[in-house]
């Protein structure tokens, strides 16, 4: 979460400027920089919460596995192996759309090209998730 904060600061300082003050200030993909920059967090956003709905399925889904091998310890894992695995996708999804960022530090296009980034990788992992869940088996 740390990592997420720090690759937020920039948006977050953006949405605090003066030019935010506006509470009429909305998504408009075709409008403003600001105005996309809001689109591009919308979009995030909802990537987002689906992730964190899908995570709590797939969550559930390994603590099933894990609980059919309630009599061999040794095969049990599946759920503590998923959740080191989403710890290292975030770090992994922040660092690298902060690094894609930096096309336009400290430019007003800056917050656009982290979240557009982070949506796009959130959803991929979505659908990586949805594959375990599968028993590997894509949509």
């Amino acid at each position: 979460m740390k990592k997420l904060a720090f690759c937020l600061a920039p948006l977050a300082l953006f949405v605090a400027s003066p030019a935010f003050a506006d509470d009429e200030m909305k998504c408009n993909p075709e409008g403003s920089q600001a105005e996309m920059n809001i689109c591009a967090w919308d979009d995030f956003q909802k990537a987002d919460d689906e992730l964190n709905a899908v995570y709590k399925k797939a969550v559930a889904y390994t603590k099933k596995q894990d609980d059919d091998y309630a009599d061999q310890p040794n095969l049990k894992g599946a759920a503590a192996a998923l959740k080191k695995a989403q710890r290292a996708w975030i770090d992994y999804r922040d660092g690298h759309c902060e690094g894609i960022g930096f096309g336009a530090r400290g430019g007003s296009m800056e917050p656009m090209l982290v979240a557009g980034c982070q949506e796009e990788l959130t959803k991929k992992r979505i659908a990586d998730l949805k594959a375990l869940m599968d028993d590997g088996e894509t949509k």
